[in-house]
């Protein structure tokens, strides 16, 4: 499950630098939980030749992320704004407690977890 996400969290940020075909297989493999002979059927393409594609896409996905680390830092930024708001959250009080909301509504789009204060 772990290597699920992982692979979903660098398509997210290197998915657009694959190939449309091996774009479209990751999309069914990841998100649509399609088996190699659905994506295969689907693409009009082999079972071998979806799986060599899927791999060849995470190779791809996981060389880029030793160059450039953007995944790596996406989730320690998101790690330490969680830190950031518990923190602010744990400040609330009845006299703040206006304020503190604000500030915590404007790093909820942030955090990407559309939880209301």
């Amino acid at each position: 499950m772990e290597q699920l996400l992982y692979l979903s969290a660098l398509f997210d940020i290197y998915g657009a630098l694959l190939t449309e075909k091996q774009q479209e297989c990751l999309k069914m493999h990841l998100f649509e939980d399609f088996s190699l002979s659905e994506i295969g059927e689907a693409l009009g393409i082999s079972r071998q030749a979806v799986y060599d594609n899927i791999h060849r896409s995470e190779r791809a996905m996981e060389s880029y992320e030793e160059k450039l680390g953007l995944v790596a830092r996406y989730q320690r930024e998101r790690r330490e704004l969680s830190g950031i708001s518990a923190s602010i959250a744990a400040l609330r009080n009845a006299e703040n407690a206006p304020a503190v909301d604000a500030v915590l509504r404007r790093l909820s789009p942030l955090l990407g977890n559309g939880q209301e204060v």
